[in-house]
């Protein structure tokens, strides 16, 4: 195989990447009136199928799943778009642990375009099979599930899983062999470190908060980071403006939602050159993150229309597009 691998899978990426949502389609659905002409637009072009209607949450998830499916289709290994999908499956395990130990039951709360679908997790767990699960997987839920159990304390499994997820995906991206998914998976680490930082800099957690709840990384060093929280947020920014990160100091000194958005448009950034590879992994990885970004783009439009929020503060949440 070697060179050639990726060659098909990247000739049906680049017929599909005209169908991604231009700057100018954007601005279409932002001058939209209301959310439901700008949905409209959206089936107009083919968003949704028959099965998910004029239900908003119906047509985002289906494209979705018509994102994972092309690339199911076309990439010749799947591992190594764990990095991916391994957000979906521990946010389903925080899930399946708080359902069991609170034995409350929330419909719509699990993502099932993963490997382990929303309803198999939660047998996973209710019969504490948890050896079923990949990797470092079984020895977290394991732990996060006695410690809700015992502590009945939801934050601190929240933290204990959603590190082990940025581990996951920083050891997957290593794992993958392939140069931009590995820097792929640590930028994702590296950012939400950051947004760790931040949050808890505004709420005034502890040194040892930080480090439980933060993944070693290249990108940032979660000592001078967390350093950094302690004193206040013009000590993030100024640590910031010393790494690849400086672009996210300036951001930050704007709103929380300015540096949101500056992370989602560094991580598109990232993956525009890879547009041009034809031998890699790249366009496919590419054009998933496009999709995400597109799809996450277009539920903010659609949400700020139903609530009614005039449309500067729409454009302001808006994220960059990958064409």
């Amino acid at each position: 195989m070697g060179k050639t691998k990726y060659t098909y899978a990247v000739a049906r990426i680049r017929a599909l990447e005209t169908s991604l949502l231009t700057d100018a389609v954007i601005e279409q659905l932002l001058a939209c009136k209301t959310a439901e002409q700008a949905l409209q637009l959206l089936i107009e072009k083919g968003w949704g199928d028959a099965s998910s209607g004029n239900d908003m949450d119906a047509v985002l998830s289906r494209e979705e799943e018509k994102a994972w499916k092309v690339i199911r289709d076309v990439a010749p290994d799947m591992s190594v778009f764990d990095v991916l999908s391994y957000p979906k499956l521990y946010h389903n395990l925080k899930a399946a642990i708080k359902e069991v130990c609170t034995e409350v039951r929330n419909p719509n709360i699990f993502y099932d375009n993963c490997s382990i679908p929303g309803e198999e997790m939660l047998k996973i767990v209710e019969n504490k099979d948890f050896a079923r699960l990949p990797g470092n997987m079984s020895r977290t839920a394991q732990e996060a599930f006695e410690t809700l159990l015992h502590t009945r304390d939801g934050q601190l499994c929240d933290i204990m899983i959603d590190k082990a997820a940025l581990e996951a995906i920083r050891d997957a991206g290593r794992r993958s062999g392939e140069p931009i998914i590995d820097d792929y998976a640590d930028t994702t680490v590296a950012i939400a470190d950051i947004k760790i930082a931040v949050r808890s800099q505004k709420t005034g957690k502890s040194a040892d908060f930080m480090h439980s709840a933060m993944a070693e990384c290249r990108g940032v060093s979660v000592e001078q980071l967390v350093r950094a929280a302690l004193s206040g947020m013009d000590e993030i920014a100024q640590y910031l403006e010393g790494t690849s990160y400086a672009g996210g100091a300036e951001a930050l000194k704007e709103s929380p939602s300015a540096f949101e958005r500056w992370c989602d448009n560094r991580m598109i950034e990232t993956m525009k050159p890879q547009k041009y590879e034809t031998f890699s992994v790249g366009p496919l990885l590419g054009y998933l993150i496009a999709r995400e970004n597109e799809i996450k783009t277009v539920r903010i439009i659609l949400t700020g229309k139903q609530n009614y929020f005039p449309d500067d503060a729409i454009r302001e949440r808006i994220r960059e597009m990958y064409v």
